[in-house]
């Protein structure tokens, strides 16, 4: 594979980084498009941090005003010294919008993101144009899945050296190549933040079973979201498998399945045209 890099994804793109003051919490963010369009935001996985989506900015900043977002406790946003559950991040949500002067927006959101957006989608409706649940979090609690992200995400917390960090990535990846040096790097800076051990234990708070459990989108929860709705999964996502997939699209109302071959836990990055092409075309209604 050629080599490729953050900055390589972004060179062409006309976008800017800064920090929103919301509430408590100051937000991070990598932002591309036009503030006349309709805004979409972007929300990571656990661990994870904004240049998740730096493939994806280009192709949706011509239709939409993108926010690519650090959640709490993650990336270079706040991180608060407390156990991290859905309402918390959710709360983010809700003054991200309020701090860009939203009422609504569009949503993307991969593994952790899709949990966040789902459950934002469901609590307020009004609030939430249209979603997609890309790789979600927060149907499963798969014992084996916990405590491989929970060892590999601590290990890399303790100790971020370039082997420790690099293993956590490819984790999210079908094909390990595409775990690129720069792309260690730019998430091991992340790993060596002075406060980045805390953070770590306080948004690994998921991964403990009972926490996990009073946090999940139950059936129930997914039939009452009236949003339309992707769900986007993979034929190689470690999280569990696309049967998981079929199941949350059919038990929301407006909700569809597709299906990325040959990807891991982040397609957008993974099988960027593809998930381009499919994330767009839903979107814009197309």
């Amino acid at each position: 594979m050629a080599y490729t890099s953050v900055w390589s994804d972004l060179a062409q793109v006309e976008f800017r980084q800064g920090y929103l003051e919301t509430g408590p919490y100051r937000t991070r963010f990598l932002q591309s498009g036009s503030p006349d369009k309709p805004l979409l935001l972007m929300l990571h996985g656990i661990t994870g941090h904004a240049e998740a989506y730096v493939r994806n900015l280009a192709a949706h900043a011509e239709h939409f005003n993108c926010y690519a977002i650090d959640f709490i406790g993650h990336g270079y946003s706040t991180k608060p010294e407390h156990p991290l559950e859905i309402p918390h991040y959710l709360d983010q949500v809700n003054r991200v919008l309020d701090a860009l002067g939203h009422e609504s927006a569009y949503f993307s959101g991969e593994s952790l993101g899709g949990w966040v957006t789902a459950r934002f989608a469901q609590l307020h409706p009004g609030r939430t144009e249209r979603i997609v649940l890309n790789t979600m979090g927060g149907t499963m609690a798969n014992p084996k899945v916990m405590e491989r992200l929970l060892t590999l995400s601590t290990q890399a917390a303790e100790d971020p050296s370039w082997e420790r960090v690099k293993a956590r990535l490819e984790w999210l990846m079908a094909d390990p190549s595409m775990v690129t040096d720069d792309l260690i790097r730019t998430r091991q800076a992340i790993f060596e933040q002075p406060d980045w051990k805390m953070a770590c234990r306080m948004n690994m708070a998921l991964q403990d079973l009972e926490t996990r459990r009073r946090n999940m989108l139950g059936d129930d929860d997914l039939r009452a979201i009236r949003a339309e709705a992707l769900v986007v999964w993979t034929t190689k996502d470690p999280s569990g498998p696309v049967d998981e997939g079929r199941r949350i699209a059919d038990l929301i109302p407006r909700g569809r399945l597709a299906v990325i071959e040959n990807a891991g836990h982040w397609p957008q990055y993974e099988q960027t045209e593809t998930f381009n092409r499919i994330q767009l075309d839903f979107l814009l209604g197309r």
